[in-house]
């Protein structure tokens, strides 16, 4: 999202994680801001039963874990690399400075959480009312759009398990596996060895 040599420019540090490691946890106060050079980090919270549930997936060129920075609060969920990750690390005031200093950078990061906050909204939405293979496709095709940016139809391999699809849309994995069959029955997502496809 932020060129690379911008936030190195305001002393952004390359950092590696490995696949469990946490970028910050729950309650913690935000210091930094994250951007994805490579690799993938997931947003998440534990219930008291210790369910997980998927805030957010975030893959290569984006940032996440903003709007905590921006309000001055605490983060409402953990960040834990998916799998070993290198992520750019830009210190808070640093950032502020950045993005007084780039005006055009500000009203891109706006555009990006605006558009965050519609899908959350939807999102909200979905998962309290409509049935799990609605609640499936709609996570299938963000992913698809927003975050992969992949066009055409069955063009989009998912790279998540049962388990990740069922914590993104706060559903059991048994549920996720019959709604996946209805799906595939209906021709709107294809299952080859597998693997999904939408």
């Amino acid at each position: 999202m932020i060129e690379e040599r911008i936030l190195l420019d305001f002393g952004a540090s390359k950092e590696i994680y490995h696949k469990g490691d946490q970028l910050f946890g729950e309650g913690e106060i935000a210091l930094n801001f994250f951007q994805i050079i490579s690799g993938e980090i997931k947003m998440n919270n534990y219930n008291a039963d210790g369910k997980e549930f998927i805030q957010g997936l975030f893959v290569d060129g984006q940032s996440f874990g903003e709007p905590p920075l921006l309000a001055d609060v605490k983060y409402p969920a953990n960040a834990e690399a998916i799998k070993t990750s290198e992520v750019l690390k830009l210190p808070k005031l640093n950032f502020l400075e950045l993005l007084t200093k780039h005006p055009e950078t500000h009203l891109k990061l706006t555009r990006t959480l605006a558009k965050r906050l519609f899908y959350k909204a939807i999102m909200v939405s979905e998962i309290s009312s409509q049935d799990p293979e609605h609640r499936i496709i709609r996570i299938l095709d963000y992913l698809k759009r927003y975050v992969h940016h992949i066009e055409g139809e069955f063009k989009f391999k998912v790279n998540l398990t049962r388990q990740q699809i069922a914590d993104l849309t706060g559903l059991r994995v048994e549920t996720v596996i019959r709604a996946m069959k209805g799906l595939e029955k209906k021709g709107e997502i294809r299952i080859k060895s597998g693997k999904v496809y939408r």
